[in-house]
Order: C-alpha cells, then structure tokens, then sequence
C-alpha cells in the first residue's frame, strides 16, 4: 500500500497539474478570441477535428520556439492542444492539421491518463521490489531486524537500477503510442498532412525539436540520446509506417 501511494501519487499530481505546468513551462498563450487570421483557423481546424473524433473542443495555445505541438491535460474532455510558432511559420496549412490530427488523437486514445497509469504501476513496483530485497539481504540483528542504514541504502541503489528498467519500459510504450497517434492522424485527416509534415521535421536537427524535459513524451517529436530511452521513434520509421497504412 505504502508502494501504490508514493508510485501513483507524484503521477497523479503531475497529470492534474498537467496544463498548468504546461502553460507556466512553455510560455503557452491560449487563444480565447482570436487576434488574426491565423489563430482564427487554428480554433476552426482544431474544432473540426474535435468533433469528427468526438471530443470537447480543448484548449488551444501557441507558444514561441522551434517547430513542434503537444497535447496534455488530465481527461479527454479538459484536455490542451498547443503549437509553436516555429511550426506555425514553416509548414503549410495541410501540414499543420496533419500535425493537429496526431495531437487530437493522442487526447482521443486519452494518452495522458493511460501514460501516468503505467507510470504509477511502474513506480510502485520499483519501490516494493526494491524494499523486499532490501529486506532479504541486509544485515539483521539478533531478533532477526535488519540493518536501517544498510535497508535504506541497499533499497535506495536497487530503485535507481530498476527504475531504469522501469524507464525504458516506459519509453517503449510511448513509442508505440506515437505510431497510433500517427495512425489517428491519418485517419482523421489524411495521409498526407501528417506525412509531409514529419518529413519536414525530419530535415532538422533532432536537438533544435525537442521540448523540455517534462514535455518531451507528449511533443510530435522528442530527442533523447539512446534509442532505448525515446520518446519518440525515428521519424523515418514513422514515415514508413504511414506508407504502409490503408486508408
């Protein structure tokens, strides 16, 4: 019980705080009245494609930076779709919507929720894995109790080795879960929004995409240095992958 509710509970905090954390991080500023042409087609595209995937329409926002767009919030239905203006300037209108399509597919599937669930199990198992072991093979004294600080440092290196593990796990499971936004997109849009759209973010260095830390799973691209660790998959596989969909 002590695991669950030290696993679940920062992974619970950060989804509920998700938006906010995302506006106060990123400098997002959300349209509530459009100011020009622009931002007046972004909240029609994105209301379009709301509704043809049956949700409320989010929040929508634009923050300054290289090209890139994320989706957060804590449900399906109070959820936050925001682009950077370096995305906004580069791509053409088809290619932003492909880009809006994958994001609006990843608060269709409810991405956010299922990521900080499997998070949650992941943290807990690493923490109760790790005290069990702790408990097993420290030092005991005459009526059989272990060793505090030897418990506390033997249980504190096994969840920094397993949270690796744990981490990679997760990291794979946001792979996947960018082929079936990818997928989303397409089936909401179209191929070649989406398509056009990675291929260009692939022209660019991967270090000059990559949100902060805490928002890289959720960015139409990420950038880590070992494949074992990324967010994302390589954007070529992506592309081929979108090739091989029917539609």
């Amino acid at each position: 019980l002590m695991a669950a509710v030290f696993g679940f509970g920062g992974s619970f905090i950060s989804l509920l705080m998700s938006k906010w954390m995302a506006k106060k991080s990123m400098g997002v500023e959300v349209i509530d009245t459009p100011r020009n042409e622009m931002e007046e087609w972004l909240l029609m595209t994105i209301s379009k494609l709301s509704a043809k995937a049956g949700l409320k329409m989010p929040e929508v926002g634009i923050f300054e930076g290289a090209p890139n767009a994320f989706a957060t919030g804590w449900n399906r239905n109070d959820a936050l779709v925001a682009v950077s203006t370096g995305l906004l300037e580069m791509m053409d209108p088809q290619e932003i919507e492909g880009v809006l399509a994958h994001e609006i597919s990843h608060i269709k599937h409810g991405d956010m929720i299922t990521m900080t669930l499997m998070q949650g199990v992941l943290n807990t198992f690493v923490i109760f894995i790790s005290r069990i072991i702790a408990d097993i093979v420290s030092p005991k004294n005459e009526e059989g109790e272990p060793n505090p600080f030897a418990y506390m440092a033997i249980s504190f290196v096994l969840e920094m080795i397993f949270s690796l593990f744990a981490t990679a796990i997760l990291m794979w499971f946001s792979r996947h879960r960018e082929f079936k936004a990818d997928e989303g997109a397409v089936r909401l849009d179209g191929k070649k929004g989406i398509y056009n759209a990675l291929a260009k973010l692939g022209a660019i260095p991967k270090e000059q995409l990559a949100l902060p830390e805490g928002m890289k799973a959720f960015g139409i691209v990420g950038f880590v240095l070992s494949s074992l660790f990324a967010s994302h998959p390589p954007i070529e596989e992506r592309l081929r992958h979108i090739e091989s969909l029917e539609v």
